[in-house]
């Protein structure tokens, strides 16, 4: 699965999209996404957590299809986060997988990525299918807010005390749930209409 080159122009030109990573990906919805957000001129990176290599190669669950990736999210702090446009937690079971943690009283270093862009209101925060999961550490970054998700994560985000939706897709200013992997379009579709349109009227 090779990185696609974004076009020079577009509706999402100079913009930057970062998709969350880990093993237990779904490959045909990461490759929707890299291939959907460059056509419209966004510059993707795939982001993990690295463990200190330079890179690390990541498996996918149906096809055991693999990817590199070499963007470390710990390396990614306030100031770098404000050249993304959008975060992409995706299906399958890279939530569960990054929200793993050493030190049970710390977050998981993508909780604390996430965190920090929940605190950047422009930044489009998009979650499929069961990518709310990876939040469950940080419940006050949803609490009170519309969400869908998968059938078998409704009782978790509720729990949260998030407000859930029986909808494929919610919007709520700059959050985007989508409620399986079988909606990874109209997700995408969502976030570039979220990123195409004026600060103003994104509101």
């Amino acid at each position: 699965m090779g990185t696609v080159k974004p076009l020079k122009t577009g509706r999402l030109a100079g913009k930057r999209i970062g998709i969350l990573l880990e093993s237990d990906f779904v490959e045909e919805e990461i490759a929707y996404y890299q291939r959907r957000f460059a056509e419209d001129g966004a510059d993707v990176r795939l982001l993990s957590r690295l463990w200190g290599q330079p890179s690390l190669v990541f498996t996918g669950h149906e096809h055991r299809a693999t990817i590199e990736v070499d963007d470390d999210l710990e390396k990614l702090d306030y100031h770098d986060l404000l050249q993304f446009s959008a975060l992409v937690v995706p299906s399958g079971m890279v939530a569960d997988r990054l929200r793993y943690s050493e030190d049970v009283d710390h977050d998981a270093p993508a909780l604390a990525l996430l965190r920090r862009a929940f605190r950047i209101p422009h930044l489009v925060k998009a979650f499929s299918c069961h990518g709310l999961m990876l939040v469950s550490g940080a419940p006050d970054l949803i609490r009170e807010r519309p969400v869908t998700c998968h059938n078998n994560l409704v009782a978790d985000v509720r729990n949260m005390g998030a407000v859930y939706l029986n909808q494929d897709v919610v919007v709520d200013r700059d959050l985007v749930t989508a409620r399986t992997v079988d909606h990874c379009h109209l997700l995408a579709r969502t976030v570039i209409e979220r990123l195409a349109v004026a600060p103003q009227e994104a509101a």
